[in-house]
């Protein structure tokens, strides 16, 4: 039996993270995906030296720009639900998938994208209960993978981490409780 799995269909196989910079940057701009993405290191004096020296740092967001590049960048069809639980990099894409030509962006699409987040966000702090939406309004735009569910899948990860009533109480007063916790012990 053979163990061996095979990541040559995605597109971010052998591609390393300055080579996915660069592609994004050229074609896109950084104002283009800070719009998209809403990370402070392409607004903030953005250099692809400076944004690869912060994503390799921050897992989630560096995931957040894989992904971007896979789905937004490559095209790639949807990730089946068990996939898209894995980083971008550790998914496996099926033999008959291939990758696409660049989708096309508009600063009114990201616009549009932004408010789905806030209303998004607002839903959850009114206590609205469990939010399921599907990611789909993007207009003429392919459903694109790290919209929302990216960012579900880091909350439900930093939910599951403070599952301790003390933590969570002693978090919603300090937020820095918990780290402060941890490094006395």
């Amino acid at each position: 039996m053979n163990n061996e799995i095979n990541y040559k269909n995605n597109p971010l196989n052998g591609v390393g993270l300055k080579n996915l910079l660069i592609e994004i940057v050229d074609h896109y701009g950084f104002e283009i995906l800070f719009a998209y993405l809403n990370i402070n290191c392409f607004k903030t004096n953005p250099s692809i030296e400076s944004s690869i020296k912060f994503l390799k740092k921050t897992n989630w967001a560096r995931e957040k720009v894989e992904a971007f590049y896979m789905y937004q960048f490559k095209s790639m069809p949807r990730a089946s639900s068990e996939q898209f639980l894995l980083p971008p990099r550790d998914r496996i894409v099926p033999d008959g998938q291939s990758p696409g030509e660049p989708a096309e962006l508009s600063f009114e699409d990201a616009e549009r994208l932004s408010e789905k987040r806030a209303k998004k966000w607002a839903s959850r702090d009114s206590g609205a209960g469990h939010y399921s939406g599907s990611g789909k309004d993007f207009g003429s735009q392919q459903d694109w993978h790290s919209d929302n569910r990216d960012e579900d899948r880091f909350q439900k990860g930093d939910q599951e981490s403070s599952n301790s009533q003390d933590a969570s109480v002693v978090s919603d007063i300090d937020p820095w409780a918990k780290w402060k916790k941890k490094s006395k012990h």
